[in-house]
């Protein structure tokens, strides 16, 4: 066993070590000696000092939960360590824990009374306790004040307010938030909710929200003490703003509970606590109780729906654990399928809103994704058909229509459990029987079945044949303009049947740019409902297949902008038919452009091969997409991103990151897309939704960060959400082109600030950044380099090169002599800050390849003046390193170079003469040349 080994495994030489990088101010370094040391010893007394130390270790670095438990171990070990119990009493300080601060403090100055580091720590204390005792009891007047302003109806309205107002502040903080529940708060604020005034409740809505926010056992109290049933209540009434905060505030509920589930509660009243899973599945009871009954409001059942898609399905799929799922499924399908079936025009039923339909689709999607298996999946299966087929066989033509719509709600759902009840014996008949019916709304909801229908494959063929001509007939004939607009949309959909290949063509020449015309018409008429104007977006989301509809839309800007704010309505339900009409619009979607020689066999072998429309040509692209610009695409845009609805989805989602991405391909175009809220919309897209969605935002968010001052695009601490998007795009998945992108706006980054490159190095992008420095590409490789340079700012990656063993410096000597001058400056100027900084790496150089001097006088001679000034940068570290280093330069054909930079020439090359003069200074310094007295004239000395 060599010596190395030995030292390795012996804690002594470990904790020694651990000292000296301690002292030297490498606490990481430190606190990982002291690590081993401790995996390694078995010595009781050893364990306790190795804990000590490194609890010093974690209070240097500011992490006092960690020092206060390596402190007690220590104290374990032996109760008299004054060392270790003062350093207990600083994290326990810094914890806000005073209390026991206090005592082991005083129990440091009984042990040492002349120590005046313990005498200070004391006086501290007793001054912190003081003021916390006087700030306690100020906040129990504070709270009960408040209260009273706001229970007395004789009180000021502004006095209320502005009590209301301090209340929520109060609550924010720890502190007021334990003020308020200690001093019955809770009682107090059960009867500012039964006020009935909208100001006053919402006031005691936001401070249940501080009171909950990630305190489990709070939670758990408060929902006990106002009940389910009365929040149930709250949230389902008709007043605007009073349900959306009672829902954020069961939001917060749920997220306490379920947080409360995942980790170990260690406080003083974790043994008394109920289980969290059991207060959860009765709250998602209320929820579900909540959806089928008639006393609640449309906004109020939305809302319910919303929380259920937010809390139940797993968030990772990697999780295996999906019984929440199962137990809703079982406890409340056939309640969500009730809404779902809900027809407020025919069926005595639940008050729905406009949106209620979609987020009932978007809710059994969700439970259908979250199963795992074909067992989970044929018993959703079942009890959806067993529904359906229930309310199909109930006499009445009510009960089938109910049916229809269940269906209709499915297929924009689970689409194959909608296929699978919609070839149920008799639906398809009576949808088509009942799209000829008298009665206006049973023919609607037929309608809207069969345009459903018809964008599934399989039914699309048997509606083209049986379906067209019922559409055609229903579209010229219907005197109800609703009715002709759901027709529309239903050929719309079947004509749009070959996607964006030109020689599918499913209607005659123009067929397809007058029904988008018409589309357009219906879109821009105020006059419509909105439901109405909704299903003319749905027609041009197929429609705007076909290149001539896209170039008919742009131009015009009217209905671009009845679109747009269609988009920015209560109708959520508009959101995916906008996200898909601008995709098809901006060409964003992903085409596979086939290779020649495979077209040409596959027109040999006369199979069918796709054509691109003369106008999705790239100049009509870009045309198009000012067009879009001007008529304000990413006002909607942004709009969009911000609505809190289940039909925001993951597909959603996807269209509009597509869009933004083709919206800043162009450079001129990227500042109209920040100034307009765009840079901070992409953030929360690059990190919610589809694999291929986060991915298309987090490459708009790296072309941004290339050409835009990264501070100004993403202010304040918004820029340090970009990063973690940025770094997701170094995978192997991505395309080099967005490896590239990804690297040249982290270069952006980690030029700013260290706190930013601190953020950087915690996503893990420092062993991604190098493993593209080998990368065959010369843009990537180079990139990925010049990104490194800015990262050695960090002393964290400056040791990454002086830890032994690696070749990290022998990449970056070999690069500064590669042909690639991007290449050549990124490893150079590298190479310059690591000398500066880390002297110790100069004496490595000439150990990493025998061409390093003739790669140094390269640099020395190149016609580049950057690259001239990182070649005398280099050297001029080399020679005051090491004196030896610096006579090897010397004795080289570099001290004529340098003498001749050294003479200057143009003024660009004014900081490469500076530094080359330096060089030559340190070499008379050392002896090593002599001064011949003229200026800049240098000799070789006789001697040292």
């Amino acid at each position: 066993m060599d010596s190395d080994d030995v030292k390795q495994e012996d804690p002594v030489v470990l904790r020694e070590e651990g000292n000296s990088l301690f002292k030297s101010g490498d606490l990481q370094g430190a606190l990982c000696r002291y690590t081993q040391a401790l995996k390694l010893s078995d010595s009781p007394s050893e364990r306790g000092v190795l804990y000590r130390n490194r609890a010093a270790c974690h209070l240097k670095l500011e992490d006092y939960t960690k020092a206060e438990a390596d402190a007690s171990k220590a104290l374990d070990a032996d109760p008299s360590d004054v060392k270790a119990r003062f350093r207990r009493a600083q994290a326990l300080q810094k914890l806000g824990k005073l209390d026991q601060a206090f005592l082991d403090t005083q129990r440091c100055a009984q042990l040492e009374p002349k120590n005046k580091a313990f005498q200070e720590l004391l006086r501290q204390l007793g001054t912190q306790i003081q003021q916390k005792v006087v700030q306690l009891s100020s906040t129990d007047a504070r709270v009960q004040q408040m209260f009273t302003l706001l229970l007395d109806p004789s009180s000021q309205p502004s006095d209320r307010q502005k009590a209301a107002q301090n209340l929520v502040v109060l609550s924010r903080e720890e502190a007021g938030a334990e003020q308020i529940f200690c001093n019955d708060g809770v009682k107090l604020l059960h009867k500012l909710l039964e006020s009935k005034q909208e100001e006053v409740m919402l006031s005691a809505l936001r401070t249940l929200v501080g009171l909950c926010t990630g305190h489990q056992s709070r939670t758990m109290a408060i929902v006990n003490e106002l009940g389910m049933e009365r929040l149930c209540a709250v949230m389902g009434s008709e007043v605007e703003a009073v349900p959306l905060a009672a829902c954020h505030l069961l939001e917060v509920m749920f997220e306490a509970l379920t947080e409360g589930m995942k980790k170990d509660v260690r406080c003083k009243d974790a043994a008394i606590l109920p289980e969290p899973s059991r207060e959860l599945r009765a709250m998602l009871r209320h929820l579900l109780d909540m959806l089928p009954a008639p006393t609640v409001s449309g906004p109020g059942r939305d809302s319910a729906i919303n929380l259920l898609v937010k809390q139940v399905p797993r968030k990772s799929l990697r999780d295996p654990d999906n019984s929440l799922t199962l137990w809703v499924i079982d406890q409340g399908l056939k309640k969500i399928l009730e809404v779902a079936g809900t027809i407020p025009e025919i069926s005595r039923g639940p008050p729905l809103t406009d949106n209620t339909h979609m987020s009932c689709s978007v809710l059994l999607s969700k439970l259908y994704d979250d199963l795992k298996g074909d067992g989970e999946r044929e018993n959703f299966n079942h009890l959806c058909e067993e529904y359906v087929k229930h309310q199909f066989d109930s006499s009445g033509m009510e009960n089938k229509l109910r049916a229809i719509q269940t269906v209709s709600v499915l297929l924009q759902g689970p689409s194959d459990v909608g296929n699978r009840t919609l070839e149920m014996s008799g639906v398809m008949d009576t949808i088509i029987s009942q799209c000829a019916s008298k009665d206006l709304a049973h023919q609607q909801v037929a309608v809207e079945a069969l345009i459903h229908a018809a964008g599934k494959a399989k039914r699309a063929s048997f509606i083209t044949a049986n379906g067209v001509a019922l559409l055609k007939d229903l579209y010229k004939k219907s005197e109800n303009d609703g009715i002709r607009v759901r027709a529309l949309v239903g050929l719309c959909k079947l004509g749009s049947a070959g996607g964006t290949d030109f020689s599918m063509k499913q209607f005659a020449e123009g067929s397809t740019l007058k029904l988008a015309k018409q589309c357009q018409k219906w879109l821009c008429n105020d006059s419509l409902p909105a439901t109405s104007r909704r299903w003319a977006v749905e027609g041009l989301a197929y429609l705007t297949f076909d290149a001539d509809v896209k170039e008919e839309l742009v131009e015009d800007k009217q209905a671009l902008q009845a679109m747009f704010q269609l988009a920015k309505a209560e109708d959520k339900t508009v959101l995916f038919a906008v996200g898909s009409t601008l995709v098809n619009c901006t060409n964003s979607y992903d085409v596979e452009k086939p290779e020649p020689q495979m077209v040409e066999l596959a027109k040999y072998a006369k199979q069918h091969v796709p054509e691109e429309h003369p106008k999705d040509a790239l100049p009509f692209v870009e045309k198009r997409l000012a067009k879009l610009l001007e008529a304000g695409v990413v006002s909607a845009l942004v709009c969009m991103v911000k609505q809190e609805s289940p039909a925001l989805t993951e597909a959603c989602r996807e269209c509009i990151s597509r869009v933004f991405l083709a919206l800043v391909e162009r450079q001129e175009d990227r500042g109209t897309v920040v100034a307009q809220g765009g840079g901070k919309a992409l953030i929360p897209l690059a990190s919610e939704g589809t694999d291929v969605g986060k991915t298309k935002a987090a490459q708009a968010l790296a072309k941004i960060a290339i050409t835009s001052n990264p501070e100004i695009a993403f202010p304040g601490e918004r820029v340090y959400e970009v990063v973690r998007p940025l770094v997701s795009l170094l995978r192997l998945e991505c395309t080099l082109l967005q490896n590239f992108e990804a690297l040249m706006a982290l270069t952006n980054l980690a030029g700013i600030s260290e706190r930013l490159r601190q953020k950087i190095i915690k996503e893990k992008a420092v062993p991604k950044v190098e493993g593209y420095m080998f990368e065959e590409h010369e843009l990537v490789r180079a990139a990925a380099t010049e990104c490194m340079c800015n990262l050695v700012l960090s002393t964290e990656v400056q040791k990454l090169f002086v830890a032994p063993g690696n070749d990290r410096l022998k990449l970056l000597v070999l690069y500064s002599g590669e042909d690639d001058e991007r290449l050549r400056k990124a490893a150079a100027g590298t190479l310059a800050m690591l000398t500066s900084e880390q002297p110790e790496l100069c004496a490595r150089i000439p150990g990493t390849t025998r061409h390093w001097l003739e790669i140094l006088q390269a640099l020395l001679l190149s016609e580049s003046v950057d690259l001239q000034l990182r070649g005398t940068v280099i050297t001029l570290n080399l020679m005051q390193a090491e004196r030896t280093l610096a006579q090897q330069l010397m004795e080289s054909e570099a001290l004529e170079i340098l003498s001749v930079l050294a003479k200057g020439g143009a003024p660009e090359q004014a900081s490469v003469a500076r530094t080359a003069k330096q060089c030559l200074d340190v070499a008379v310094e050392y002896g090593l040349i002599k001064n011949n007295n003229s200026e800049g004239d240098k000799g070789l000395a006789t001697g040292p």
